[in-house]
């Protein structure tokens, strides 16, 4: 029991006593003076968990949350690697080897189906990109969604999940306005280029995805970083880009190679010696094409 004498306080309406007293065992609250019951369903505002033998350490009610990143979404069950029991001690030779068989076969029927298996390993290489590209939580769980969305409509059919992978985590690298270009991940995931583009373009057109039009700006500390540009030429290559995009010069035309484009200009202004060869390499698209889009931002600088 505690007593409550705070100002605020509720008054007793019997004898008009401040001083109440709650019973946290019996969830009352009653008058220290004349004993009037005030309240008798206050709210246990405190922990509630169970105690067992080996989770001392962890008092959480509940498991891991649900996410689409999980071909079960998370909601299945699973056998822990752990071979005591509830005391503690190890278990007996015969019950070990039952359980290990157990554990093996809730490992094999989570996925029943040839779609669920499909999805898991699907899945699996999107978790083995996530770290290779550098990508968070949000992008994954994008693509998750759209590769969903696609096996609801049957496009996995007849092609690879490499590529239908790869295709839903360039669109959720698009849609998430992440630097993620078709190169770079179909060079991690071992693929063509045009083969990943060939299963962007289905998705894209079957699911209706909308994706916003790339800020070429996004693209400019990635490209610096790679040839080892200082802040102060990036800052001058994102003014530049800021007003093409507001002459409209920006539509229509590779992001990538507008950046690019864009910083050699900057290198050229603060005397920095990068020469297009390196720029080109860095950003992923050709020598001409950062001529050309040279030639179209110049005449911007020079008015």
């Amino acid at each position: 029991m505690q007593e409550n004498t705070n100002e605020q306080a509720a008054r007793c309406p019997i004898c008009t006593c401040r001083q109440m007293v709650t019973d946290d065992s019996t969830g009352e609250i009653f008058c220290g003076m004349c004993g009037l019951v005030v309240n008798d369903r206050i709210a246990d505002m405190g922990a509630e968990w169970r105690s067992f033998s080996n989770d001392e350490s962890n008092r959480a009610r509940t498991g891991a949350s649900t996410s689409l990143t999980m071909h079960d979404m998370g909601l299945s069950t699973v056998i822990g690697p752990s071979n005591k029991d509830s005391t503690g001690r190890p278990l007996a030779a015969g019950i070990k080897s039952s359980i290990e068989r157990l554990r093996t076969w809730d490992s094999r029927t989570q996925a029943p189906t040839s779609a669920d298996k499909n999805l898991r390993q699907a899945l699996n290489e999107m978790g083995k990109l996530k770290y290779k590209l550098a990508l968070n939580d949000a992008v994954v769980t994008n693509a998750a969604y759209i590769y969903r969305k696609a096996m609801e409509k049957k496009l996995v059919k007849g092609r690879t999940i490499g590529g239908l992978v790869a295709a839903c985590m360039y669109a959720a690298c698009r849609n998430a306005e992440t630097p993620r270009t078709l190169d770079d991940i179909s060079e991690e995931m071992n693929l063509r280029r045009k083969d990943v583009a060939r299963c962007y373009r289905l998705i894209f057109r079957e699911l209706d995805l909308k994706m916003p039009v790339v800020d070429p700006v996004k693209g400019i500390s990635r490209i610096a970083s790679l040839v080892g540009l200082s802040e102060r030429t990036q800052r001058i290559a994102a003014r530049i880009l800021t007003a093409a995009k507001k002459k409209g010069m920006a539509a229509g035309k590779d992001p990538m190679g507008l950046a690019a484009a864009a910083l050699y200009l900057a290198c050229t202004s603060c005397g920095e010696a990068k020469t297009q060869k390196d720029i080109s390499a860095a950003s992923g698209v050709t020598e001409v094409t950062v001529r050309n889009r040279c030639a179209g931002l110049r005449t911007l600088m020079d008015e």
